[in-house]
C-alpha cells in the first residue's frame, strides 16, 4: 500500500478545524484497492458491451485502421491535430527502414470564440492555418501537386471508413453548431476549397489511435495508446470476428481493426464511480451535463477546477483565507493543473514556491497551515485522477487478457504532472496484486507524438508508396 494513500504527518501542526476538514476530503478522494478493482471490472464489462450491435455508453468506435506500420513508411505528410486547447500542424518526414522521423510545427491557440461558433468558423479557421503554414514551411506544393493530409480529430465520430467520420457529440467544451450527426471530412474539404489550398485529405484519425500507432512504431511492445491531457481515452487493436457490431460485413477471419473506446464516458448511468458534490458540480456546470463522467473525473481539464471548487467551499466554511478577497478564486477554470503540479514540486520545508504560486495566480497569501492543508488536499485531488485513469488503463487489459505490455501514453498532463505517473503504477499494482518487488508489468511510457507521427504513418499505410513524396529528415 505504501504511496497509494497521503501520509498523514503531513498534516502534523495544522489547526485541528483545518485538519478535520481536510479528513473529510480524504473520504471523498481516496480510492482503497477493493474500489478499484471494483470499477476497472465493471469498466471491462463496459468495453465488451460498446463493441456489440446494441452498444452501451462508451461508443467503442471502429477506426478502420486495419494494421500497424513496419517500419517501411517513407514519405512527406502534413497532419493538423484538433485537440482541447490548439490547433497543431505538422509537416512530417518519415524515413524508410529507420523508423525515425522528423517534422516541423506550429500552434495556433483555439479561441473560446471558435470553439463556440458555427461550423463556417471552424472549419474556415482551419483553412486559414493551414494555408499560412504551408506559405512559411513548404515550397514545390500546388494544386496539381498537392499534399497528402492526415487529420487528427479528436472527438467522438463514428467512422464507415478511414476517410469519413461523423461527429457523435463534442467534447472538452467544444459546441460548434451544424457539425454533430454530420461527416467532418467533406466540411474540412469544402473549406480547404475555397480557399485553393493545395492540400489532399487522405485519413480521418483520433489522437488516441495515432499515438498507438506512434507508439508500436518505435515500441513493438506497446499494446495500448492512452491520452492524459484535456481529455482522457485510450484505444487498442481488436480483432474482427470479437466485433459484433461487424460481424455482417464480411472481413476475414484473421482481420483487426484498431478500437478507438472514447471511453470517457464510461459510467455515465453513475453506477460505480464514486462521485462527489463536486464532480456533479462540476458535470452540472459543464457544456454537456449528463456525459463524458469518467473523464471529468479524471483530465486535465477538470482536476484544476475540482480544486478551486473545494478550496471555495472551504473558504465560504470560514475554514481557509478567512478575510481574504477571493474573487480570482469564484472565477470558474481559473486553475490549470499546472497550478497543482507546480506546487507539488514544492518539497522546502518553507514552501515558498508555493505560497508565491497562490500569490501570482489567485491573490491570496497563506499560512502555513493552509500551505500545508492546500498542499495536501492537490495531493488527494491529483492521486484520485491518477487512480482513476489506471482503471481505465486495467479495464483494457482484463478485456483483452494483457498480462504485460507497453503503455502508450501521450498528453501533457502525463508528461509535465511527473507525480501522476507513480501513482497510475501503483493503482495498477493494487487492481492486479502484483508482487511488491516486481518491475511493473504494464508499463506506462511517454508516447512518441500520436497525433503528429502517428496521423502520418496511418496516412502512408492508406497510399501507394508512388503517391508520396520522398524527403530527407536531415532537411527538415
Amino acid at each position: 500500500m505504501q504511496g497509494f494513500r497521503y501520509r498523514p504527518e503531513l498534516l502534523e501542526g495544522v489547526a485541528e478545524e483545518l485538519t478535520k476538514e481536510i479528513k473529510k476530503c480524504e473520504d471523498w478522494f481516496l480510492l482503497d484497492p477493493s474500489k478499484l478493482k471494483e470499477i476497472s471490472d465493471h469498466f471491462a464489462r463496459e468495453l465488451e458491451k460498446g463493441l456489440t450491435v446494441e452498444g452501451g455508453s462508451i461508443p467503442m468506435n471502429v477506426t478502420w485502421i486495419m494494421k500497424y506500420p513496419t517500419g517501411q513508411e517513407k514519405g512527406r505528410i502534413l497532419t493538423i491535430d484538433l485537440g482541447g486547447t490548439n490547433l497543431r500542424v505538422c509537416d512530417v518526414c518519415l524515413s524508410a527502414g529507420k523508423r525515425e522521423f522528423e517534422q516541423r510545427q506550429r500552434k495556433y491557440k483555439i479561441s473560446e470564440e471558435v470553439k463556440t461558433s458555427t461550423k463556417d468558423v471552424l472549419w474556415g479557421f482551419i483553412a486559414d492555418r493551414i494555408e499560412s503554414f504551408l506559405k512559411e514551411n513548404h515550397t514545390g506544393v500546388s494544386a496539381s501537386n498537392p499534399l497528402p493530409l492526415a487529420f487528427t480529430f479528436s472527438f467522438p465520430v463514428e467512422q464507415k471508413s478511414i476517410r469519413s467520420g461523423i461527429l457523435q457529440r463534442w467534447t472538452k467544451n467544444f459546441n460548434v453548431s451544424g457539425v454533430v450527426g454530420h461527416d467532418v471530412v467533406p466540411q474540412l474539404e469544402e473549406a480547404l476549397e475555397k480557399k485553393n489550398v493545395p492540400v489532399r485529405l487522405i485519413a480521418l484519425i483520433n489522437d488516441t489511435a495515432g499515438t498507438l500507432v506512434a507508439s508500436h512504431y518505435r515500441d513493438p511492445q506497446v499494446q495500448i495508446g492512452s491520452i492524459f491531457s484535456t481529455g482522457c481515452n485510450a484505444a487498442y487493436m481488436e480483432e474482427c470476428r470479437l466485433i459484433p457490431k461487424l460481424r455482417d460485413l464480411g472481413l476475414p477471419e484473421d482481420a483487426t481493426v484498431i478500437i478507438n473506446t472514447e471511453y470517457g464516458a464510461f459510467d455515465n448511468e453513475c453506477k460505480v464511480l464514486p462521485l462527489t458534490p463536486f464532480d456533479r458540480q462540476i458535470d452540472e456546470e459543464s457544456a454537456h451535463p449528463g456525459t463524458q463522467i469518467y473523464e471529468k473525473m479524471v483530465s486535465g481539464l477538470y482536476i484544476g477546477e475540482m480544486l478551486r471548487l473545494v478550496m471555495l467551499k472551504m473558504y465560504e466554511q470560514g475554514i481557509l483565507f478567512k478575510g481574504q478577497d477571493v474573487s480570482r478564486l469564484r472565477t470558474m477554470n481559473s486553475l490549470e493543473t499546472s497550478f497543482l503540479s507546480t506546487i507539488e514540486l514544492d518539497i522546502s520545508e518553507s514552501l515558498t514556491d508555493m505560497k508565491e504560486q497562490f500569490k501570482e495566480t489567485l491573490d491570496l497569501e497563506l499560512s502555513m497551515d493552509e500551505l500545508k492543508a492546500c498542499r495536501y488536499l492537490i495531493g488527494l485531488i491529483a492521486a484520485r485522477a491518477a487512480h482513476l485513469y489506471a482503471c481505465g488503463i486495467a479495464a483494457i487489459c482484463k478485456k483483452k487478457g494483457i498480462r504485460q505490455s507497453h503503455v502508450g501514453v501521450d498528453g501533457s498532463v502525463f508528461s509535465k504532472y511527473s507525480m501522476l505517473k507513480g501513482r497510475a503504477n501503483q493503482a495498477l499494482r493494487d487492481i492486479f496484486d502484483w508482487e511488491p518487488n516486481r518491475l511493473d508489468k504494464i508499463a506506462l511510457n511517454t508516447a512518441e507524438d500520436g497525433s503528429g507521427v502517428g496521423a502520418a504513418l496511418v496516412a502512408s499505410l492508406s497510399l501507394d508508396p508512388s503517391e508520396l513524396e520522398d524527403c530527407d529528415p536531415e532537411d527538415m
